[in-house]
């Protein structure tokens, strides 16, 4: 399956003009090439990038020795600081970004000393889930919001401006009463209240939810809500195959609220969403790379999107969503990076009121 991010005109004739040049005027035989991973090891991001490293190792022209270098720190905004500061455009170091890193970028947190417009797109991995509620309000799903109105729901989080976000607002928008627990370190530990009674609202990606979560709805524990949906072309949300029976977050709203959702909340919504989930993980070039070296890369991306030993193992490892390179990898690229001023403020307005963050 593949998502899509906003289509844009521009961007599709760029990388069309990008794939005819020629990926044979570098040659990284003999050389080291690193990934840096901003987070410590063992996270999503450092299995992604570990996953990928010997792929674009095999596919690369001269076939390099791709490592990955974990540079913890700042909400992996140390690690981005780091690779936009010292990397040089020779194809030999490269920056797994992530929603982690790109929230406090759209943010306008003063600790984000890089700026994703100089960087250059290789791959764009995104990833899906889903938000379920306890059956104990009588629910089924958010047809039934009637039983869900005015319920104060516990919801288990690392912090307002992490993933979460997307979460938190998207409650807010179905006008659901939630008290938001911070300082719970990962959904896994989420699940893990939920489970025990002690949250009554939870979110999971795609792979978690049916590995743990369905089994839940299956036994009448819970109830799912909505997706976070996919983009198809043209940029709009469409059903996520994998839950085909479940309404995503816009349908949700229009079921709540009796029209489609428009205006600077959602927008700003919008714009965490695409982040955080269709274009969640990115691997980037730094700033003044070559449309040479560029393309180098997306072509052994190409290969690698075939390779079958990425193909055998993909599903188990990074998930089920495909990953993206070239026209499509651009459009999401743009639209998970993008934040109008307006909606950056009312973002960080609402923040500060509400949650007491401070930029």
């Amino acid at each position: 399956m593949r998502l899509h991010g906003t289509f844009r005109s521009g961007l599709a004739a760029a990388a069309l003009a990008l794939s005819v040049v020629s990926a044979s005027a570098i040659d990284l035989a003999g050389k080291t090439v690193s990934i840096i991973v901003p987070f410590p090891v063992g996270g999503g991001v450092d299995l992604w990038a570990r996953f990928n490293a010997p792929l674009l190792a095999k596919h690369l022209p001269g076939k390099p020795v791709v490592i990955v270098r974990n540079v913890p720190g700042g909400g992996s905004t140390s690690g981005a600081n780091l690779f936009a500061q010292t990397a040089k455009p020779d194809g030999l170091t490269l920056l797994a970004s992530s929603a982690s890193t790109q929230f406090p970028y759209l943010l306008g947190d003063p600790r984000v000393k890089y700026e994703y417009k100089d960087w250059r797109i290789v791959l764009a991995g995104p990833t899906g889930g889903a938000a379920y509620v306890t059956t104990k309000t009588g629910a089924k799903s958010i047809k039934d919001f009637a039983k869900l109105k005015g319920t104060e729901f516990f919801y288990a989080s690392s912090g307002p401006t992490a993933l979460e976000l997307t979460s938190i607002l998207a409650f807010r928008l179905l006008d659901l009463n939630v008290k938001h627990i911070f300082g719970i370190v990962g959904r896994a530990e989420a699940l893990l209240g939920f489970e025990r009674g002690e949250f009554t609202l939870d979110t999971q990606t795609t792979s978690a939810y049916i590995r743990r979560s369905a089994d839940l709805v299956a036994k009448g524990e819970a109830a799912p809500l909505f997706t976070w949906g996919v983009l198809d072309q043209k940029g709009e949300l469409s059903r996520d195959p994998n839950f085909p029976d479940i309404p995503h977050i816009q349908e949700a709203y229009e079921i709540v609220h009796g029209k489609k959702p428009s205006g600077i909340e959602w927008e700003a919504f919008k714009a965490f969403l695409i982040s955080g989930f269709p274009a969640q993980k990115l691997l980037v070039l730094p700033k003044g790379t070559s449309d040479e070296t560029l393309e180098a890369y997306r072509a052994a991306t190409r290969k690698l999107l075939k390779d079958p030993d990425y193909l055998t193992n993909r599903d188990k490892i990074i998930g089920e969503y495909e990953q993206v390179t070239d026209a499509e990898a651009e459009r999401l690229y743009q639209d998970s990076t993008s934040i109008t001023p307006e909606a950056r403020e009312w973002v960080r307005d609402y923040l500060q009121k509400t949650h007491q963050v401070k930029f």
